[in-house]
């Protein structure tokens, strides 16, 4: 059975410009996670991995 996907969350649950400071996720995709399927989370995280900021490159 493969493994659940993991929560991004990473306990800094602040709100700024409608998405959280920590993890990324809008209040909806916060608010709907838990009752989830994997697909879902799956697109969730896609969305988020869209979002967070890229680390510069060294120059």
């Amino acid at each position: 059975m493969p493994e659940a996907v993991a929560s991004p969350c990473i306990n800094v649950c602040r709100m700024e410009e409608g998405l959280c400071a920590g993890c990324f996720r809008t209040i909806d995709e916060i608010a709907r996670w838990a009752n989830s399927g994997d697909e879902d989370k799956r697109l969730i995280l896609a969305a988020v991995a869209q979002r967070r900021p890229q680390p510069e490159s060294p120059q």
